[in-house]
C-alpha cells in the first residue's frame, strides 16, 4: 500500500471477540459526507483476508469473513453496497437474504446477480464448460419465484439493484440476437414492482457479449429496455459491465444514454489488462488485494463523470468493484469516491 493509501486507513487492530472493522482515518468519514446522497459505493462480496487494516481489524479467516463480516464491512463509511454474487450460483432464500439484511444500518443496499438458473443459456459444468442448453433460461415464472420475490421478501428497502447478468451466449443464440432481446424484454416486463416495498430498487440488464452493443442490436436493445420501465413500472437500465469480455466504458455510455434518464448501476470486474478470461491471472497477480497493483485513472475518471451527471439529475447510482479491477476493491472504492467528490 502506498503513502497516500494507507494515510485513509487507522490499521490499529482492536481486541475484541468476532470480525470487528478497522477504525477508519478521519477522511474516510469526511470523504463519505461529500459524495452525492443518492450514491452507493461498494465491492463484490466481503470475505478477503487480505483486507485487514482496510476493513477489518485483526487476523480472520476466510469462513469467519463469509459468516460475521458483512456487518463489520457495513461499518465502513464508504461501503454502502455490495454485490451477493453467490446468488448466481445458486438461488438464495428468503430467510438467506433477510439474514443480510439484519446485519446492516438502514441505508445499506444490495446488488443482487440473478441466478444462472433463468440468466445463463447454458448447464455448465463445475469448469464453467457449456454442457447442454438449459430450458429455464429467461423463463419468467422462474424468475420471480427463484429471484425476485425472496430478494424483495428478505432484503425489503435493502435491495439496490437486482442484475440479471446473461453469461456469454452460444453461438446459435448470437446469431439470433434479436430473438433473445424480445426474451429478454418479455421477461423484464413480467417482473412484479419493486415499489413500494424497495423504493430505492431498480433491475438491472448485464450482458458478457458484445455483440449486443452492435449498431445492429443496441438501437433494439435499447428500445426493449424502454419498453420494459413503461410496462413494469421498475426503474429498469442498461447495467455497465466493466469487464474485458465487453468494450471500455467509453463505448458502452451510448447505450446509457438511450436510456436517460435513468439510474446507474456499474459492475467493475476486472481490468482490461488481463484479457477476456485473465480472471485468474489476475487473481494470481493481486492476492491478497491489499493494495493498487494496477490503477486504472482514466476508467475511474469515466465513470466519476457517469456517477456525477446520473446522482445530479436526481437518479441512484450503484457501483460494485471487485478486486480484479485494480488490485483491492475498498482502495479502489477510495479512490473513486475522491474522484466523485473532486469532479
Amino acid at each position: 500500500m502506498s503513502t497516500g493509501q494507507s494515510a485513509l486507513f487507522d490499521s490499529a487492530p482492536r481486541r475484541r471477540r468476532g470480525v470487528q472493522p478497522a477504525p477508519p482515518a478521519s477522511e474516510l468519514a469526511e470523504l463519505a459526507g461529500a459524495l452525492p446522497p443518492r450514491v452507493w459505493l461498494g465491492t463484490s462480496s466481503w470475505n478477503f483476508p487480505g483486507w485487514k487494516g482496510l476493513v477489518w481489524a485483526g487476523e480472520h479467516a476466510e469462513a469467519a469473513l463469509s459468516r460475521q463480516g458483512l456487518a463489520a464491512y457495513a461499518q465502513h463509511p464508504l461501503l454502502a453496497t455490495v454485490s451477493l454474487d453467490r446468488a448466481f450460483y445458486r438461488p438464495l432464500t428468503t430467510t438467506q437474504y433477510a439474514a443480510y439484511a439484519a446485519q446492516v444500518p438502514a441505508r445499506f443496499r444490495f446488488v443482487v446477480k440473478a441466478p444462472a438458473l433463468v440468466a445463463d443459456a447454458q448447464v455448465r459444468a463445475e469448469g464453467g464448460r457449456g454442457m447442454a442448453p438449459n430450458p429455464a433460461f429467461l423463463d419468467p415464472r422462474l424468475a420471480v419465484q427463484e429471484f425476485m420475490a425472496p430478494a424483495l421478501e428478505g432484503l425489503g428497502r435493502h435491495v439496490g439493484a437486482l442484475v440479471f447478468q446473461i453469461s456469454p451466449l452460444p453461438r446459435h443464440l448470437l446469431a439470433r440476437l434479436p430473438e433473445v432481446i424480445e426474451r429478454i424484454g418479455a421477461l423484464l416486463t413480467a417482473l412484479p414492482p419493486l415499489a413500494p416495498a424497495a423504493p430505492d430498487g431498480v433491475v438491472a440488464l448485464e450482458v458478457r457479449d458484445a455483440a449486443f452493443l452492435a449498431p445492429a442490436h443496441a438501437p433494439l436493445l435499447a428500445r426493449t429496455l424502454r419498453e420494459a420501465r413503461a410496462a413494469s413500472g421498475n426503474a429498469v437500465t442498461y447495467a455497465l459491465g466493466l469487464h474485458a469480455k465487453m468494450p471500455p466504458i467509453e463505448d458502452q455510455l451510448p447505450l446509457l444514454r438511450a436510456l436517460w434518464p435513468g439510474p446507474l448501476v456499474c459492475r467493475w470486474n476486472l481490468h482490461r489488462r488481463h484479457g477476456a478470461y485473465g480472471y485468474e491471472a489476475a487473481k494470481d497477480l493481486y492476492q491478497p488485494f491489499d493494495k493498487l497493483v494496477d490503477p486504472d485513472p482514466q476508467t475511474r475518471a469515466a465513470l466519476a463523470r457517469v456517477i456525477a451527471g446520473t446522482t445530479g439529475g436526481g437518479q441512484p447510482a450503484y457501483v460494485t468493484i471487485n478486486n480484479k479491477a485494480e488490485g483491492s476493491a475498498p482502495l479502489s472504492v477510495a479512490a473513486l469516491a475522491i474522484a466523485i467528490a473532486s469532479d
